[in-house]
Formats: structure tokens, C-alpha cells, sequence
């Protein structure tokens, strides 16, 4: 079964149509899978994993890094505590433990809220708020005081971590970056 914003509303002919569309496209972009393919949105990877059966070589973005940059990289990390929120696709993807570790590897603290899920539901947030208030109605007591950054691997996600939250959450790909340089 399709797993997208199309089957979400009803379309599942369209959402099937335009998941082969991308299928096509990334199997010619990465020259018949001689190059990996990074999501920068678990969700979405969620979903072309679902309806790719494994036709392509997708990762997402803390799996990437760890797998592809790591050792390329130095990391010196921030002296500040960090939460790390792994969402619901991560976990079902069963990459939520490598998001963590990066994390790790990016900051002196991190912290992991109890809270499962957002509650955002893909886009459903936008239209259906009291979902993404219900989901995250305990987040800002399980984040520590002297936490200022937090990071996730979904957008959406990241939008209502941060209203609930009062603290910005943003890609860990951000952090990545402020904390690497070229070995």
C-alpha cells in the first residue's frame, strides 16, 4: 500500500504513477544505483523504501553520514546538551539508534525525550493542529533547561517539535556541518 501525501488524500492511482515517476528518475540520477541516494526527509524515504522494494541504494540523513562522511570528517563537538528527537519513520525504519549516535558525535550531551511521536502526521498538522498538540504535550518538560538546540530528520515534524517545545528544531545535517571539517 502507497504511504504519501496522494494516497493520504485518496489519489492512490496518482500516488502510484508518480512514486514510479521518481523511481525512474532516481535510478537514472544515481546511474543505476553506482551512487547512494540521500532523503533529506525520513518520511519521505519512508515512503519510496515502502514503494521501491528496495530497487534503489536511499538513505536517510544520519544513516548517510555516518555510512558515507564519517570517516572523511572531523568532528569536534559543541560543549552544550542537544535533544535529539528520532521520528516515528526513523524508528520504523529502525535507523532512530543512528541518529542518536551522530548526535553523539556532534555535541557533550544528549538528550532523547520520551515522547513518541509529534503527531504532526505528514501535513495533517497544518489542518489538524490539536494532533501535533496532543502529541507533544509532555515535550518541553522532558528537554532540559539549559537545552537550546534540538534537531529531528522531517520538517514538518521539526515545526510542531518547535512550537511545542519553544526551541528551534532543525535538521541534524545543520549540526553536522557546524561541527565538521574535512580530514
Amino acid at each position: 500500500m502507497l504511504w504519501n501525501a496522494f494516497l493520504s488524500k485518496g489519489f492512490k492511482e496518482q500516488g502510484k504513477q508518480k512514486s514510479d515517476e521518481l523511481e525512474v528518475t532516481l535510478l537514472k540520477a544515481s546511474k543505476n544505483n553506482k551512487y547512494p541516494v540521500l532523503c533529506d526527509m525520513s518520511p519521505c524515504l519512508y515512503t519510496m523504501k515502502e514503494n521501491m522494494q528496495d530497487s534503489l541504494h536511499v538513505y536517510e540523513p544520519a544513516e548517510f553520514i555516518l555510512e558515507y562522511l564519517k570517516d572523511e570528517l572531523k568532528f569536534t563537538p559543541i560543549q552544550e546538551t542537544v535533544s535529539i528527537f528520532p521520528v516515528c519513520s526513523s524508528k520504523k525504519m529502525e535507523v532512530d539508534t543512528l541518529l542518536v549516535e551522530l548526535g553523539e558525535l556532534c555535541a557533550k550531551d544528549v538528550i532523547v525525550p520520551e515522547t513518541n511521536c509529534c503527531g504532526f502526521a505528514g501535513d495533517r498538522g497544518f489542518t489538524h493542529p490539536e494532533l501535533n498538540a496532543h502529541g507533544l504535550r509532555n515535550l518541553k518538560e522532558q528537554i532540559f533547561d539549559n537545552t537550546q538546540r534540538a534537531y529531528a530528520t522531517s520538517r514538518t515534524c521539526e515545526i510542531g517539535l518547535s512550537k511545542h517545545s519553544e526551541i528551534n528544531h532543525e535538521s541534524i545535517v545543520y549540526l553536522v556541518d557546524e561541527v565538521t571539517e574535512p580530514k
